[in-house]
């Protein structure tokens, strides 16, 4: 089964031998385009090599990024793991639900999963950038997983379901890009700000629940030109409502 359009993004990953087993991983299940944010790691030393085993082809061949949205810059949906909850952490999704959103939104154009640091997982301003979120269910007694079994599991789902649907994906329609999302996100918060609608000290706070709801609807460029010909329409009628 062909996987070209999914991406593991890996964000500022700190130990060679969890980006080993992660490339092992993607091995086994048939991913390929790793992609790491920023690496604390050298992910090209002896640990590294060791746990990919037969899998170097994938560590040496991981592109790496300065940052998140240039890792994004290409994929028209990503799917940010995480296990903190709270205001801007929710409708979370378990990664069979995720994968079964996941393989048919790959006619679209590239798909990311996006995992976070070690330590303290993806920032808020990092799973912004994200669409869905994706939460593993563990135990309380020791909820946090390791990257490479979290990424294990992630990719395990995928192919699963992939295998079941294979064929039945047609039809679906082809989203935007997160830098043409992104865009629009700018030109709304400059909107909305404008007109009242957002808090200027907090405009973020209003504007992260408008992205799960975009989100969820999984925008296609023609889409996003009618939203943006809305923001348009708006910033004219404010700017009459001013002359007068």
């Amino acid at each position: 089964m062909n996987f070209a359009h999914i991406c593991v993004v890996l964000v500022e990953p700190q130990g060679p031998l969890n980006i080993g087993s992660v490339c092992r991983a993607m091995m086994n299940f048939g991913f390929s385009d790793l992609r790491l944010v920023n690496p604390v790691a050298d992910h090209l030393c002896d640990d590294a090599r060791r746990m990919a085993v037969k899998a170097s082809g994938i560590l040496e061949g991981a592109r790496l990024f300065p940052d998140l949205p240039s890792a994004l810059a290409d994929c028209n949906l990503a799917y940010g793991t995480t296990r903190r909850f709270g205001k801007y952490r929710e409708d979370f999704l378990h990664p069979d639900d995720a994968a079964r959103e996941f393989i048919p939104a790959t006619q679209g154009g590239r798909v990311a999963w996006v995992f976070g640091r070690e330590d303290k997982g993806l920032e808020t301003s990092e799973l912004d950038l994200c669409q869905r979120f994706v939460t593993i269910p563990t135990d309380d007694a020791c909820p946090s997983m390791n990257l490479a079994q979290s990424v294990s599991i992630c990719l395990y789902e995928t192919s699963r379901v992939a295998a079941i649907a294979c064929g039945k994906t047609a039809g679906r329609k082809s989203t935007s890009s997160i830098a043409t999302l992104e865009a629009m996100y700018r030109h709304m918060r400059d909107t909305l700000t404008d007109i009242g609608f957002l808090d200027p000290q907090n405009p973020d706070h209003i504007l992260r629940s408008f992205r799960r709801i975009f989100g969820r609807a999984g925008l296609n460029d023609r889409e996003v030109r009618i939203l943006r010909g809305l923001w348009s329409r708006l910033d004219w009628l404010n700017g009459q409502r001013r002359e007068e």
